[in-house]
């Protein structure tokens, strides 16, 4: 018995790809997005060709993932039809580690600049000590109410 079993195969031709969706058995809380992409390439031997996970749900109260799944011949096709959100988690999940080290670096250099920027800052206000106040208002140039009876 194979680990993943067919659900539905169907080649879109209006849209030029190919929808897959299949269930995982035993996987559930297991099975990530990218590993899904390689059983699956695997499985169809999909050498070459783009494939987008859509949707990755478990069951509830079962060890099974199903999972849908677009194959594209072509990245910028895929790009154009394929939300840009789901382009975004798939090329984070794929470069996670490198991007977690940058993010740690970049707090480092804005606590330098922070600390680089604070004298710049009191450097102003002793400017705008030195230069002349606003006259302040003086009860004499209240303008009076004038009184009718």
């Amino acid at each position: 018995m194979s680990m993943i079993d067919v659900t539905r195969d169907v080649k879109n031709i209006l849209l030029a790809r190919r929808e897959i969706t299949c269930t995982f058995k035993g996987l559930a809380g297991k099975l990530k997005k990218l590993e899904a992409v390689d059983v699956v390439s695997k499985h169809f031997k999909l050498d070459g060709k783009v494939i987008v996970p859509i949707k990755l749900q478990n069951e509830t109260g079962r060890p099974m993932v199903s999972g849908i799944f677009y194959i594209y011949d072509d990245e910028k096709l895929a790009r154009q039809h394929v939300k840009p959100a789901i382009f975004q988690r798939l090329d984070k999940a794929k470069g996670g580690g490198e991007k977690a080290e940058e993010v740690k670096e970049a707090p480092a250099e804005k606590a330098e600049e922070k600390k680089a920027e604070k004298p710049k800052k009191e450097e102003k206000k002793a400017e705008d000590t030195s230069e002349e106040k606003p006259r302040e208002k003086k009860a004499e140039d209240k303008p009076k109410k004038e009184e009718s009876k």
